[in-house]
């Protein structure tokens, strides 16, 4: 308890965490849980298992306490960022008047925009009509960007209308998309001045104290007209100064800091942005925390994890709502109408009721996305950047909402955008780093090669059901075709998967299928070995989890196969991310995944807690159609097997192409063993038993201890020579120094 308290854990959860065992936290939590506590958006990168789900959800669960606790006291929230008509009361950059990936810093003067390939602009909370104002900008990196004035209906792409007066860091000035040479060109540590004298109606410029002269005369239309201090922003960061802090470079003749500027000369932004702050008043079916899953088992998983933290939680008490699709949303609904303060769910359900107005967002705090990297790769980008669209970017009690987004890789380019365009100024905690395979992970690749190995020519064609890309063409033996040798690699899978499970005589393991048929395929083939669903015991149990099996069933078949009911969980890489499962001595790729960091994600569930692992991949050594649906049902009745370039559904799949991409990835060869499975050991490890921890003085350890004694022996002598000898040396010095 103490460990969580001195990061700032409150008593109660604390509590709950320790009667979970976890009496240290774990890295990503140390990282992460302050960080979140402190208000900050934080990205997370780390491996399942590692604690992921409680570095987040532990400080969630905390700040909707005290938002709750505060707000049935009466108090009102702290916050730098205040709402509404507060927020045009100070000189800073206006969170309502700025682009989608303009981030604004908790001080509202330092700004930044990430998008690499477009520009971002804001404008400031106040202008002024009369007078002689300055303010300063200093480069923080040497990302582009533009500053100036503009008036309240100019683009907020500075410089590219009538409205607006810019300069560049390419040394140009502009206006109304006029692009000309002025000044000097700036960058990261220099500091430039905006100058406007509204009284003589121009504009100028300086950079590091230096005057740059007159840059633009402001004409009729403008004249009267009140200007913002305005910038844009291409993968930059800078910082504003109204005045508040002393200026670098203070101006002369006259003009005087922006905030200085008379109350009778300003002018508040019209942009006060209230539609975008949360209401005031509570709503029961507006959640304070909204928890976003890409499958039903990880947002289940999550919800028990919220339930044991907040278990001591009290006066209010939390209440938390699980929202997922497959299931009747009646129960859901009820839950909402009586009132929810923690939403964990899955997009599509979560997106339902949002639409329909069952789910309200105007009072939610936290946005999380777990396994972000997921969600994107399932076609939710839309969907993510439409809730957060709908969710205020401040809070009733002045509080900015926090967004906390978990990935897989943090290096993904499609989590690094989303990142830019939903959160401000993250902090990235990446405890994943480069990938690599655990030490007590043995993984192999066994080739599959139809030419080499005739067994298939003997099988019947339908002793292992493939998944009918070749019905339609002729793959008898004889046929010598793409197509031929293409069905005989997926008959042959069959057998080798069985061929393994018998010759490591395994008891519990993830096998990972690509496609939701060739699950179910998988599946009818241990039945037809005597397993299934429903044969506890039986070599050949297993169950079956994807996004068409019906959630009850999946509930059910995750159920069995942690509690060993079942030996075998047949999956696909959707189904079974994230999901934490414990001590798995064994992983098959009947397939190699399509991205290689799944590899590594793959042969991880094994391995754990120093226990000792083996993953094994079959990998085709000829290419092989497989479907590749791009049709509206996603392969539901689908029979089109034309390759997609031809209007249809498959691809032909290079297993040989992506091993060569995952060992470059891991930078190592991975050891291949012959079609018999059998897997060589490391004598020095000794004996390993796969689930089991490394056998330290098994198998053939003790022959090298007893190979290795008389040299140890000898050293041990040697030790006590030298030590000897040692003291003799400190005597003599000592009767040398007395007998002066």
């Amino acid at each position: 308890m103490a460990a969580y308290g001195e990061m700032g854990v409150m008593t109660e959860i604390a509590q709950a965490v320790e009667e979970m065992d976890w009496l240290l936290p774990t890295d990503i939590q140390a990282e992460s849980i302050p960080l979140i506590l402190g208000g900050g958006d934080v990205l997370m990168a780390a491996e399942t298992g590692s604690g992921k789900t409680g570095a987040f959800s532990i400080p969630v669960i905390q700040i909707v306490y005290e938002t709750l606790k505060d707000q049935q006291e009466g108090k009102k929230g702290k916050a730098s960022v205040k709402t509404g008509s507060t927020v045009l009361n100070k000189w800073q950059m206006n969170p309502y008047d700025r682009g989608s990936a303009f981030a604004i810093g908790g001080d509202g003067v330092l700004c930044q925009s990430r998008e690499i390939k477009e520009w971002h602009g804001c404008r400031s909370t106040r202008g002024v009509t009369k007078g002689k104002y300055f303010y300063e900008i200093s480069c923080h990196d040497q990302g582009l960007c533009r500053v100036g004035w503009a008036v309240a209906q100019a683009s907020l792409d500075l410089g590219t209308d009538k409205f607006g007066f810019g300069f560049g860091g390419t040394g140009k000035k502009s206006h109304n998309k006029q692009f000309d040479s002025y000044g000097e060109e700036f960058t990261m540590h220099d500091t430039v001045g905006c100058y406007i004298d509204l009284d003589n109606n121009c504009v100028k410029f300086s950079k590091n104290g230096k005057d740059l002269g007159l840059a633009f005369e402001i004409t009729a239309p403008l004249k009267n007209q009140a200007f913002f201090a305005s910038c844009v922003l291409k993968n930059a960061e800078l910082k504003f100064n109204f005045g508040e802090e002393e200026f670098k470079f203070p101006p002369k003749d006259g003009f005087v800091a922006l905030c200085k500027a008379p109350d009778g000369h300003v002018v508040k932004s019209p942009n006060s942005g209230t539609a975008q702050v949360s209401q005031a008043k509570s709503l029961p079916n507006a959640p304070k925390a909204l928890i976003i899953e890409p499958s039903r088992e990880l947002a289940e998983q999550t919800l028990n994890n919220v339930k044991q933290f907040k278990k001591y939680v009290d006066n209010p008490k939390l209440r938390e709502l699980l929202i997922i699709g497959g299931v009747a949303a009646k129960e859901q609904l009820s839950i909402l109408e009586s009132g929810v303060d923690i939403v964990v769910g899955t997009p599509g359900r979560i997106d339902d009721l949002v639409s329909t107005g069952k789910l309200v967002l105007s009072q939610v705090r936290f946005l999380v996305l777990d396994e972000a990297d997921g969600l994107l790769s399932q076609g939710y980008s839309d969907f993510i950047n439409r809730i957060h669209g709908q969710i205020p970017q401040i809070t009733s009690d002045g509080k900015r909402l926090q967004v906390i987004v978990c990935s897989a890789t943090l290096h993904s380019f499609d989590v690094k955008k989303l990142s830019e365009k939903i959160m401000h100024f993250p902090t990235w905690v990446d405890l994943k780093g480069e990938d690599s395979v655990p030490e007590t992970v043995h993984h192999v690749v066994v080739l599959v090669n139809p030419k080499k190995d005739k067994q298939w020519e003997k099988l019947n064609k339908n002793h292992f059901r493939t998944d009918g890309v070749h019905d339609k063409d002729n793959t008898r033996p004889g046929a010598n075709s793409a197509e031929m040798w293409s069905e005989a690699i997926k008959m042959l899978k069959g057998e080798y998967t069985i061929r393994a499970i018998k010759e490591h005589k395994m008891d519990q393991a993830i096998i990972f299928c690509r496609t939701k048929l060739d699950c179910d395929n998988m599946e009818q083939y241990f039945i037809q070995q005597g397993g299934g669903p429903d044969k506890k015991g039986h070599q050949f149990s297993c169950v079956c989890l994807h996004s068409d099996r019906k959630p009850h069933e999946r509930k059910q078949n995750l159920e069995r196969f942690k509690k060993c009911d079942a030996r075998f969980l047949i999956c696909t890489d959707v189904a079974a991310r994230g999901i934490d499962i414990r001590g798995i001595p064994y992983v098959i790729n009947v397939t190699l995944p399509d991205e290689k960091q799944n590899y590594v994600h793959r042969i991880g569930r094994v391995g754990r807690a120093e226990r000792m692992g083996l993953a094994v991949s079959l990998v085709a050594s000829e290419k092989e159609k497989v479907w590749y649906h791009v049709c509206s049902s996603r392969g539901k009745g689908c029979y089109n097997t034309r390759l997609k370039d031809d209007g249809g559904c498959t691809i032909w799949y290079n297993e040989m192409q992506l091993l060569s991409e995952v060992e470059e990835h891991l930078t190592c060869t991975i050891s291949q063993v012959e079609p018999d499975l059998k897997v060589p050991l490391d004598e020095f490890d000794g004996k390993v038993t796969y689930g089991q921890r490394r056998a330290a003085g098994g198998g053939l350890y003790k022959g090298h201890v007893d190979i290795l004694a008389p040299t140890v022996q000898e050293l041990a002598g040697l030790e006590k020579e030298a030590q000897t000898s040692f003291l003799h040396l400190g005597y003599l010095p000592n009767q040398l120094f007395r007998s002066f």
